[in-house]
């Protein structure tokens, strides 16, 4: 998250944005693929409803996350709260796993302050040196995009046996790019919520053979 989020602030002063906007972008919204995003869309001035709408895409994976999240384990109003605000995908992976079955509420709300802390200040950090980084340094927009490259990958090579799942999202990618280039992750992410969502139900309705 620390080199993640440097780049995160070095792009936001060379998008034109004074430095600070990264310490509010990350301490307030924490919402790092999005971040990236609002980046854009706030020197385009693109409309409310625009922001809002592609947040509401991009960051509706939470919705899943919520139903195995262990948020029963925090006690205090105050912390679920937090937990919910501060529920990330590094997050989810780590208090998910079997590892993470005997934590308590205290140590998940510990864990998420951490990964905030690292990366709101890495953030700051990388917008106060950007003035230091030339503006012949280029790709740092992709730094997030590079990630989950990586992410996906490794995902895919886990679950050889489904070759469905990626391929849909490459379909829906494609289909986004010639329906809509200049709204193409909206509509991506649109087309590949339905997609899953008919393919869960299409396979709920499936006979089963004894």
């Amino acid at each position: 998250m620390v080199p993640l989020g440097v780049a995160f602030g070095v792009f936001v002063t060379h998008s034109g944005l004074d430095w600070w906007w990264a310490s509010a972008f990350s301490a307030l919204i924490y919402a790092g693929s999005f971040e990236f995003l609002l980046v854009g869309l706030t020197t385009a001035l693109v409309p409310l409803t625009t922001v809002a709408l592609t947040a509401f895409l991009v960051n509706i994976r939470h919705v899943f996350y919520a139903l195995s999240f262990p948020l029963h384990r925090v006690q205090r109003l105050l912390g679920k709260a937090y937990g919910t605000f501060g529920l990330t995908d590094e997050a989810y992976a780590l208090t998910t796993s079997e590892q993470a079955r005997s934590w308590s509420g205290r140590r998940i709300l510990c864990l998420q302050a951490f990964l905030h802390v690292y990366w709101a200040g890495s953030a700051t950090a990388g917008a106060l040196l950007g003035s230091l980084i030339p503006d012949s340094v280029t790709g740092l927009d992709f730094a997030l995009t590079a990630l989950f490259t990586v992410l996906a990958l490794d995902a895919v090579g886990a679950r050889r046996g489904d070759l469905s799942t990626p391929a849909l999202a490459l379909v829906s990618a494609l289909a986004a790019r010639l329906l809509l280039p200049g709204q193409l992750l909206p509509v991506a992410f649109a087309l590949f919520s339905a997609g899953l969502l008919a393919r869960h139900f299409a396979a709920r309705r499936k006979p089963r053979h004894a």
